[in-house]
């Protein structure tokens, strides 16, 4: 068994971790952090989904942190990529020129960016990273964490790590049950957050679905996978909150509810520099292939890519047939798996059942691209996790701090404790207990530091999706940018409160501590309020 002792403990090497991590180290602090998969990042990387971002991103919105993230992913390509002269001039390079956001780029860009961001940590031995490791057990007295074991699934390895504080920044929070820590699963009822979209009876069951993501190019030859052995049962998986069989082009509009009529079109002749990467500018029913396409081969040099590359993150493969939080070991495991078949499902489907623009069907030139993917079969490193075990927070977000349909021109509530912004529509996906999408219209919000502390224990912070929002404010508060803000802040506060002496509590209550911090995260490029802006 190895031992180390720190000062800050960051479980999960996420986005929310990698930030969070970053963000102590910069104020001279030592971090321990862990990661299972083989890439730090998470939703960037070991995920593979592009950052869902906000459509301002590129002007205001962001802190200078993730700036520099997207700056780094960026300067990879153009110094290191045969770029056209075209793609190189262009101020806001879209390598991918998908339209889910405005840097679409490979995972594995975003994985090399990251650990360049951290390596001068980790030649200092300032940083120690577990990789392949999760955390298993927690030394805890009353209401402090003493300590965290870390354990490696594959070789059986354990680590005990000691510190001062302790930052979950893990995609389901699983610190919260192993530390007994209050937390909330699933939908709160109406009467509890008084939120017009919430149910009348609370579900702790009722989650967002999850999704295995894979990436796909299209080139000559027959490149149709094995048959999945739980096919017939995918081909004919017909939801009840769906138009038509899942594996099909035809499922529903998110906002509206209404059908989306969709296609799959490879390599389309368009010029991804005219592409408008804004969702709300999006008309229903487009080509799948360049939503979430990372790599367009028309931005580079003749012949230096094959084909297009493209992330496969669409509705038919949302996984919602069971829940993977609080329910025993093996059932997660079959949820897994399951996920994992309906990805590969709606592959072969593409490849030898799914309609085509001439009449045909079947498109056996897709690819998989498991270089991309960084696995042997093709997939992601791992699922892409939308909701998380949830703080008891000392402050909990609701819709109506948010929905513009509440809030019109005031704008989000203002919280006197902001530490950053977002910005995402309520937009939460099929669930578990059969809920459709909920698509609701939200302003510019911030995020307040109550809701990364939980009511009662006093060294630990949440540092992604665990935070204190409710099944609904998930729904924009789990993107990467936000996850990102909300690592850096906790990060950020674990130091300040060794350099301190006080307690991350103290510093949210008292107004000139809570000013003193702020102060701190504006000096190191943390945007705490919005410009007047309208509506997303």
């Amino acid at each position: 068994m190895n031992a180390f002792s720190t000062e800050i403990i960051v479980a999960g090497g996420g986005a929310g971790g990698v930030s969070a991590a970053l963000a102590a180290l910069r104020r001279g602090r030592r971090v321990v952090m862990s990661e299972r998969y083989d890439w730090l990042g998470g939703q960037f990387t070991s995920q593979a989904v592009p950052p869902d971002e906000h459509p301002w991103i590129e002007e205001f919105g962001l802190n200078a942190s993730y700036r520099a993230l997207r700056d780094g992913v960026r300067d990879v390509y153009r110094r290191d990529f045969p770029l056209t002269d075209s793609a190189r001039r262009a101020r806001e390079l879209n390598p991918g020129g998908g339209w889910v956001s405005k840097l679409c780029a490979e995972p594995k860009i975003f994985a090399r960016v990251i650990e360049g961001m951290l390596a001068p940590y980790v030649s200092a031995g300032r940083l120690v990273i577990l990789r392949g490791f999760e955390p298993t057990a927690v030394d805890v007295d009353a209401d402090r964490i003493h300590a965290v074991t870390f354990t490696n699934p594959v070789d059986g390895r354990v680590c005990d790590v000691t510190g001062h504080y302790v930052l979950d920044a893990t995609e389901a929070g699983d610190l919260l049950p192993l530390a007994n820590a209050e937390y909330v699963t699933g939908a709160e009822s109406r009467d509890e957050t008084g939120e017009p979209s919430a149910p009348g009876v609370a579900n702790p069951q009722n989650m967002q679905g999850i999704s295995w993501c894979f990436a796909l190019d299209h080139v000559d030859g027959d490149h149709t996978i094995d048959r999945p052995a739980g096919y017939d049962r995918w081909r004919s998986y017909w939801p009840a909150v769906w138009p038509a069989p899942m594996l099909s082009f035809s499922y529903p509009d998110p906002r509206t509810l209404g059908v989306i009529n969709g296609r799959v079109d490879a390599n389309p002749p368009e010029d991804p520099l005219a592409i408008v990467a804004d969702q709300s500018k999006v008309p229903s029913g487009p080509n799948l292939w360049t939503f979430r396409r990372i790599a367009a081969r028309k931005l580079f040099a003749d012949g230096f890519y094959d084909s297009d590359i493209t992330l496969v993150n669409w509705p038919q493969m949302d996984y919602f047939e069971r829940n993977i939080i609080d329910v025993p070991a093996s059932e997660a495991e079959l949820a897994f798996a399951e996920a994992r078949e309906l990805s590969l499902s709606l592959l072969y489907w593409l490849q030898t059942d799914a309609p085509r623009g001439d009449g045909g069907t079947g498109m056996p030139g897709l690819r998989l691209r498991p270089d991309v993917t960084g696995t042997v079969d093709g997939l992601a490193q791992a699922p892409y996790i939308r909701e998380s075990r949830r703080i008891r927070a000392v402050t909990t977000v609701v819709e109506q701090d948010l929905s513009f349909a509440t809030r019109a021109e005031r704008g989000a509530v203002h919280y006197r404790d902001g530490v950053g912004v977002g910005m995402y529509r309520l937009d939460l996906h099929p669930s578990t207990t059969g809920d459709n999408y909920l698509d609701v219209s939200s302003t510019p919000f911030e995020i307040p530091l109550g809701a990364l502390l939980p009511q009662r224990m006093i060294n630990l912070l949440a540092a992604g999706k665990n935070i204190g929002t409710t099944h609904i404010t998930n729904g924009c508060y789990r993107l990467h940018p936000v996850e990102w803000n909300i690592g850096e802040a906790a990060g950020a506060l674990a130091a300040h409160c060794l350099d301190s002496g006080l307690a991350p509590h103290q510093v949210q209550e008292a107004d000139d501590r809570l000013e003193a911090f702020t102060s701190e995260l504006q000096r190191a490029g943390v945007t705490l309020r919005w410009p007047q802006i309208g509506a997303y």
